[in-house]
């Protein structure tokens, strides 16, 4: 059977990509987890991979193009069996102007079928998905190769979306229970920015042109701290133990392996939230969807802009192997191509600016979630003991919370808990 390789959603508010390049070309041979293609978001350059093997048949659309979520870009199938569905763009030069793809397919063409006669799956939009399940390509595949009924099988991805750990976890005959369903929330009518008279001209001003990506930054936060209430609290964590014992594990460990701070950031940040699950939740309006996976959203600063890198599972995670997968998705980041599972799925933010000698500041939620940890530098300070002076290292953290989801007292106790973590560290590694 033919595959529809489609544009995937790579966050709760991605609409559309842009497809860059190609990496396979018409003919080619792919394998499941090969790039096929390169696709620009609003965050980064992300790579599209194949969910199946075998010939790259058709490209079904161009380089260069602007292709809604859900839209089918490519067909995937054996070498001789006949592939329907309209004509492909010719694999030459990409066309000199954008143009955009629907996830509405055009109603002339028919979908892709296989030898046998069988359709190949139709491609998922926002207004609906194939059997009215939610599911990745993936676990679809797999789900269909293992005659599981997807309707039988609670999604633990982002909104309850079905994918591949659901699929090798479930065990027939046990009825999961049921996923949540999330409703889509009406964006909220935003109020023009205010302007401040007209921008100087003259030989001495240089104009700069905000690129897609700052734009995209400054509506989500500007809209974030217009529509949030946010909340705001903030400690003193005695970074000394941490350090230390940092050191200590450091010392016999690989130049890959060696643990930063953030990684000891970012586990403490996972493990209190065990404690205080409600900060692990996502706010949709009348109602709150509360994760049972801790994944931490990690904020890389890229070129023009941020875009959130995600250690899942990290409460669960050895601090050497969340070290190892963090410098990696991190590396991508910044290089400007990232995996899509890579960038999906945060239920909290840790930001760490330590590295810029920053002492403390205040983060902006970045919703739907309901808190983001923001961290500062670990600085030698002259600190107070039993009445004599002497030198310690402090980190200052401060948490933002959503004032719907939570109240102060909630928030306190959230960081009174990270606070303990990092000054007795070695409860980090049970």
């Amino acid at each position: 059977m033919a595959d529809t390789v489609m544009m995937p959603k790579l966050g709760f508010d991605m609409k559309e990509g842009t497809l860059v390049r190609w990496v396979k070309q018409v003919n080619d041979t792919v394998n499941v987890g090969d790039v096929i293609a390169e696709i620009e978001t609003d965050k980064a350059t992300v790579e599209v991979e194949a969910y199946a093997s075998g010939i790259l048949r058709k490209w079904l659309v161009n380089e260069n193009t602007i292709v809604e979520v859900g839209a089918p870009i490519a067909i995937i199938g054996t070498a001789d069996e006949p592939i329907e569905g309209g004509s492909a763009p010719a694999a030459s030069a990409a066309p000199a102007s954008q143009t955009t793809v629907s996830a509405s397919p055009a109603p002339a063409a028919s979908a892709p079928k296989a030898a046998n006669g069988h359709t190949a799956s139709a491609p998922i939009s926002d207004e609906g998905y194939p059997g009215g399940v939610k599911a990745s390509p993936v676990a679809r595949r797999m789900a269909e190769e293992k005659g599981i009924n997807l309707a039988q099988v609670s999604g633990t991805g982002p909104g309850g979306r079905v994918v591949k750990r659901d699929i090798e976890g479930f065990t027939p005959g046990v009825e999961a229970p049921a996923a949540p369903t999330v409703a889509a929330t009406p964006a909220p009518t935003q109020a023009p920015a205010p302007t401040f008279g007209s921008a100087p001209t003259g030989a001495d001003i240089e104009e700069i042109p905000l690129t897609r990506m700052r734009k995209i930054v400054g509506e989500r936060t500007q809209a974030s701290f217009q529509f949030v209430p946010h909340f705001f609290v903030t400690s003193e964590i005695d970074m000394g133990p941490a350090l230390a014992l940092r050191k200590q594990l450091n010392a016999g460990l690989t130049e890959e392996q060696k643990i930063t701070v953030n990684d000891l950031v970012v586990k403490a940040a996972a493990l209190a939230l065990r404690e205080f699950p409600n900060l692990n939740t996502h706010f949709y309006g009348d109602k709150l969807v509360r994760h049972k996976r801790i994944n931490i959203g990690i904020a890389v600063a890229v070129e023009n802009g941020l875009i959130n890198v995600v250690c899942k599972d990290a409460d669960r995670r050895t601090l050497t192997d969340m070290s190892v997968k963090n410098k990696e998705m991190i590396a991508g980041a910044r290089e400007g191509k990232v995996k899509p599972d890579d960038v999906e799925g945060a239920t909290f933010t840790v930001s760490n600016l330590g590295a810029y000698d920053v002492e403390h500041f205040l983060a902006i939620i970045n919703p739907p979630e309901a808190a983001i940890l923001a961290v500062g530098s670990a600085l030698e300070v002259p600190i107070v003991e039993n009445g004599e002076i002497k030198i310690g290292v402090r980190m200052k953290a401060t948490v933002s919370v959503d004032h719907r989801v939570s109240d102060g007292a909630e928030g306190a106790q959230y960081l009174q808990r990270v606070k303990e973590l990092l000054e007795n560290p070695m409860r980090l590694l049970i």
